[in-house]
């Protein structure tokens, strides 16, 4: 039975490493430490995420509407993945204020916030 690799260890969090790798035809080992690339860091929401951005072709609108979330959601998401990854996203302060405003405009047209208090989270940004 195969399993899946677990990227980080599960008491300390550090990145694991692979110590030996074996042929499933002649069974050849090879030892040593290999790294597990920078995806083994991906926890499976991540993981699932990714696949789903890529698979849409990065496509933000479809990755919103195949999940249920709004775009700040998804922004955030992939955020998330690029810190993971050891990137730095860039983000302006204009960018955090229109997924701010959107965020807001989302919870007004699904009812989760009334009209007065949408004008009221609006004019604080």
């Amino acid at each position: 039975m195969t399993h899946k690799v677990v990227g980080k260890c599960p008491v300390c969090g550090v990145d694991m490493k692979v110590t030996e790798l074996e042929c499933p035809s002649c069974h050849t080992k090879v030892s040593g430490q290999f790294d597990l690339g920078k995806f083994a860091r991906l926890d499976p929401e991540q993981l699932k995420f990714v696949e789903l951005f890529i698979r849409l072709r990065g496509n933000i609108k479809e990755v919103e509407e195949e999940m249920g979330i709004s775009y700040p959601t998804v922004r955030k998401k992939l955020d998330r993945v690029i810190k993971t990854l050891g990137f730095s996203p860039e983000e302006s302060p204009e960018d955090t204020k229109a997924e701010e405003r959107t965020e807001v405009l989302n919870d007004l047209e699904q009812g989760k916030i009334e009209y007065e208090e949408a004008i009221e989270r609006l004019e604080s940004l």
